[in-house]
């Protein structure tokens, strides 16, 4: 069996949590957001006064940071080769993390690239900057317009690996999950 395998992303803010956890409410197997333990880890270990603007800023290596990152997305994507399920979604995937790398202006060579192309999600579903839901936490530092930012990048560098992208409108947690069931 084939697993179905489809990315909830968006910027910080938009939901895609409270529509993961959602899911796996209702049986489906959900692979968690990798970065908040890896940042929380980090800041543990770095100033964290520098962390406000940029998480990247607060490790010693930015590049070793995002190169695990990636690799923690790599092994969530082949962990569902052994599954036996239909349909798995993940809390981002591989090009989120080119897509922040561009957002802090951080250059990425042709392994963050082909991991992109070598790991393809079945359906990538985008939810878009809701400034009505937006809060930060200890693990989001972005501002609003941040968020706004990191939404194009994301929607950009997704399309640059010819993903057709399917926005999910605002509405309650329940009305967006079931939106996203129906269009699978």
């Amino acid at each position: 069996m084939n697993t179905k395998k489809i990315v909830i992303t968006g910027g910080p803010g938009t939901g895609k949590t409270s529509i993961i956890n959602e899911l796996k409410n209702n049986d489906f197997l959900c692979f968690d957001e990798v970065i908040r333990s890896m940042t929380l880890s980090a800041k543990k270990e770095g100033n964290s006064s520098t962390h406000i603007s940029n998480p990247i800023a607060f490790v010693d290596d930015p590049m070793t940071f995002n190169t695990n990152l990636i690799n923690a997305r790599i092994d969530q994507f082949t962990e569902t080769n052994a599954l036996k399920k239909e349909i798995c979604f993940f809390d981002r995937g591989i090009p989120d993390v080119l897509a922040y790398m561009a957002f802090f202006n951080q250059a990425y060579d042709d392994y963050f690239k082909n991991a992109c192309i070598n790991h393809q999600y079945d359906m990538v579903f985008l939810l878009p900057p809701w400034e009505a839901i937006y809060q930060s936490d200890n693990e989001r530092f972005e501002t609003f317009e941040e968020a706004l930012q990191i939404h194009n990048y994301l929607k950009s560098i997704y399309e640059s690996f010819n993903y057709q992208i399917i926005e999910v409108p605002f509405g309650t947690v329940e009305e967006r999950a079931t939106f996203i069931l129906n269009n699978i």
